[in-house]
């Protein structure tokens, strides 16, 4: 099966007419398009800054970790620690779907530099790698509560495109399903890879915080 041929289901939400750059938001593991829904009127960027923001459903699947049970999953997840083996394939397969969505937003009328690549948890781990990867420069990448999958590839698949561009990063210093380790390990490997990374964390579980929302929110009104 070819994964580009594959069309992903979006809930789309524009802030006002004529939006003036697309923000493509990949939630978490066993949620849908809907679960982030409700962040696009509490990060209120203002008159003049209308955005468009795609919401992709992730296709079902059976998840290793959840006893093969079968959700919502952008790839299978076999563990949730360093030395965990990875499901590639799957990764790869996400990175695809995800490029196709972008192509869709090219084809719109934004240009690359006016995309925002975002996602909370497996949504994030799954933007973080395919935006580092992508070929032309993006506006922004966000990665909330999350981490890098297939950090041992990076480095010879990196995009000069996206090497400046900007990357938020937030997480739960009391996360209970990705570790909190596991975050300040990829803003590491991303500092030293050269990569400029804003990086807050904050007093909470795993899920986001109204102080995250404003932080996100400054940020977005910054580069876009």
């Amino acid at each position: 099966m070819n994964p580009v041929s594959e069309r992903l289901e979006c809930v789309v939400a524009e802030t006002g007419s004529d939006p003036v750059a697309s923000i493509v938001w990949l939630h978490g593991l066993g949620a849908d398009g809907h679960d982030f829904e409700p962040i696009v009127p509490q990060l209120d960027l203002g008159a003049g800054r209308a955005l468009r923001f795609i919401f992709p459903h992730a296709p079902v699947r059976p998840v290793t970790i959840n006893m093969g049970v079968a959700m919502r999953a952008w790839f299978d997840i076999l563990g949730l620690d360093r030395l965990a083996e990875q499901d590639e394939d799957g990764i790869r397969h996400g990175q695809l779907q995800v490029e196709w969505l972008i192509a869709d937003e090219l084809a719109n009328g934004f240009s690359a530099d006016r995309i925002v690549l975002a996602g909370f948890s497996q949504g994030g781990a799954l933007a973080l790698h395919t935006a580092l990867r992508y070929p032309e420069r993006l506006a922004g990448i966000i990665g909330l509560s999350c981490y890098l999958p297939l950090t041992a590839q990076l480095p010879g698949e990196i995009s000069e495109a996206n090497r400046a561009t900007e990357v938020f990063m937030a997480h739960g210093t009391f996360d209970p399903v990705v570790s909190p380790d596991l975050g300040e390990m990829t803003r590491a490997e991303l500092a030293g890879l050269g990569y400029e990374v804003e990086w807050r964390t904050y007093p909470m579980a795993h899920q986001i915080c109204t102080e995250e929302i404003a932080a996100l929110r400054e940020w977005l009104q910054r580069i876009l």
